[in-house]
């Protein structure tokens, strides 16, 4: 034990125990290079921004813009120098999810794989949580 100004602290050899958290959403590559292009194409974009509204038989969609500024209550994810900003109303239903970008021969698309998600529509475009 040492003294410093009165307090006292002592040292315990062992590991940490830390509580794993879930990270409020994960990019895949095809993800990170789609936004990179998507925001090189515009001059004043600094990042992409996720929301959510209501629309659709199951009730919640996302939406995607690009944004100048992050706001106050905004999340930031950040990842190989790509910066994602979710809406305060979207955090909670997107915690957990990976963010993908696929292409096949009819459309290309971000898609989101939310394990939060209780249900979604038969377009895949709406979901319930």
């Amino acid at each position: 034990m040492s003294k410093f100004g009165g307090a006292t602290a002592k040292v315990i050899k062992g590991a940490l125990k830390v509580r794993q958290t879930r990270a409020a959403l994960t990019l895949t590559n095809e993800a990170v290079s789609r936004i990179r292009v998507l925001l090189a194409q515009q001059n004043d974009a600094n990042a992409l921004k996720i929301g959510v509204r209501q629309k659709g038989c199951n009730g919640l969609t996302y939406t995607l813009e690009y944004a100048k500024d992050k706001q106050k209550f905004d999340e930031e994810v950040e990842q190989d120098g790509i910066k994602v900003w979710i809406e305060p109303k979207a955090q909670l239903s997107l915690l957990g999810s990976e963010m993908d970008y696929v292409t096949d021969k009819l459309s290309s698309e971000f898609v989101f794989r939310n394990p939060n998600i209780k249900g979604t529509c038969g377009c895949g475009e709406s979901f319930s949580i």
